[in-house]
């Protein structure tokens, strides 16, 4: 008969834990078998004692089959999902989902919610008048085998067990462990039922990871994981040392992912969907090379495919399809405040984790999640680094429903900006890809 406070001694101790020891634990924890205090006991353990890769591995899959999987096997095609670590100004998803549709990849995609300064596609997608984040099993499958695009929220039948858990280490200091992060991420992806998997690990003060270094391990911990479950699985660690694009918040980025179909998007993000949809292209077999998936990424925005594809998807989950033309119906905030240059210089850095905080702050996003959030609300940057700047100039715009709120987003942010008297230059976007 297994014991828990022997699986705790043999980890603290520095012992390799067994599958049937990692499978007992995860069940067990899920069910409500084994208590908070022994859970919290072995991560401890884990966080000082590390995992191997095997040991990683057999998490991920215990925590992966703790509750439901989705069967996608009734979708056509090669299914592709993304996931984002997460970061500020991140509305990728929103953009490279339907380009790769458009291209032939269908893309069954399951999202979360945005916590704390980090955003979430779910909550994006709920500020189109209308539009529906859940829906019945049969009718996800039918709507990507009818478009090619379906994105829901998370049910809590899929990798239980990784829901408590995270809930548990995110109070006992035990969330920054590559082991314990990677079979998080993992496990969802696994249950989720694609094919492949493209991850987008972000790197830089606004990131979960802040180093690069941190970042390229975590990415290849991954790949290596998708790989042993038989998932194609490409990792690309870009930059999260300033916000992604123009726009943070919940309409703002939608408007700016609308704008990126149109062909309008800002140079960064313009840059990091073409690569990534291209990616997705290549995962799903459109294309045999990811650049060949690139130039058809391009294409399909060119051509209008991408756009007239969003449409689309917009309208199968109930949404209002000419927000993509008349940006009114999105929700509207009534208060706003610009941040002004008080010197002239050139943007060197601009910390997106202010810019998060500030958006968060505006109402944009959660403190915790139970808070409810401002669809309208979030802030706009005039200014990236590299730009130069006069005194007086407008770096940021402010927006949201409660002026307090808003003084305080400005007042958050005022020290993002860095100005100096010399040009820097951009940072690269793309810092490596793995597993391609």
């Amino acid at each position: 008969m297994m014991n828990m406070n022997d699986v705790i001694l043999k980890k603290r101790n520095g012992g390799k834990l067994t599958q049937e020891e990692i499978k007992y634990f995860v069940d067990g924890y899920t069910k409500g078998e084994i208590p908070d205090y022994q859970a919290s006991a072995l991560l401890m353990a884990i966080y000082f004692q590390k995992m191997d890769r095997e040991e990683t591995f057999q998490l991920t899959d215990a925590m992966r089959y703790s509750g439901d999987t989705i069967d996608l096997s009734e979708i056509r095609g090669i299914k592709v999902d993304k996931h984002s670590t997460g970061g500020v100004g991140d509305k990728v998803s929103l953009i490279v989902a339907p380009i790769a549709a458009a291209c032939g990849v269908p893309v069954a995609k399951m999202s979360g919610r945005g916590l704390g300064f980090t955003g979430g596609t779910i909550d994006k997608l709920e500020s189109v008048p209308g539009f529906q984040t859940s829906m019945e099993p049969d009718d996800f499958t039918k709507q990507v085998n009818d478009i090619g695009i379906a994105i829901i929220g998370q049910t809590a039948h899929v990798a239980p067990a990784d829901k408590k858990l995270y809930a548990l280490r995110d109070v006992t200091g035990t969330v920054d462990n590559f082991s314990l992060i990677a079979s998080s991420i993992m496990s969802k992806k696994l249950a989720a039922g694609s094919d492949a998997i493209l991850l987008d690990v972000k790197c830089g003060n606004g990131a979960f990871m802040e180093s690069e270094s941190d970042a390229v391990k975590l990415a290849e911990l991954m790949c290596g994981i998708g790989e042993a479950a038989g998932k194609k699985t490409v990792a690309a660690v870009t930059d999260m040392s300033q916000p992604l694009g123009h726009g943070v918040g919940n309409a703002i980025e939608v408007i700016e992912a609308i704008e990126t179909l149109k062909g309008n998007g800002p140079e960064d993000i313009t840059e990091l969907t073409m690569r990534l949809a291209g990616i997705m292209i290549y995962l799903g077999g459109r294309a045999k090379t990811a650049d060949e998936g690139k130039v058809m990424a391009a294409h399909a925005v060119k051509s209008g495919m991408a756009l007239a594809k969003f449409r689309k998807f917009i309208a199968a989950q109930g949404g209002n399809p000419d927000v993509t033309d008349d940006y009114s119906l999105f929700p509207q905030a009534k208060e706003k405040k610009n941040l002004i240059a008080q010197t002239g210089g050139y943007v060197s850095a601009i910390t997106a984790r202010s810019i998060g905080l500030a958006s968060q702050h505006t109402g944009a996003g959660r403190a915790t999640k139970e808070d409810s959030i401002d669809l309208s609300a979030g802030v706009i940057l005039h200014k990236k680094v590299g730009d130069k700047v006069s005194r007086g100039d407008v770096l940021a715009t402010f927006y949201g429903n409660d002026k307090k709120k808003v003084a305080n987003a400005d007042a958050e942010a005022a020290s993002a900006f860095v100005i100096t008297g010399e040009k820097v230059n951009k940072p690269a976007l793309i810092k490596e890809v793995i597993g391609l």
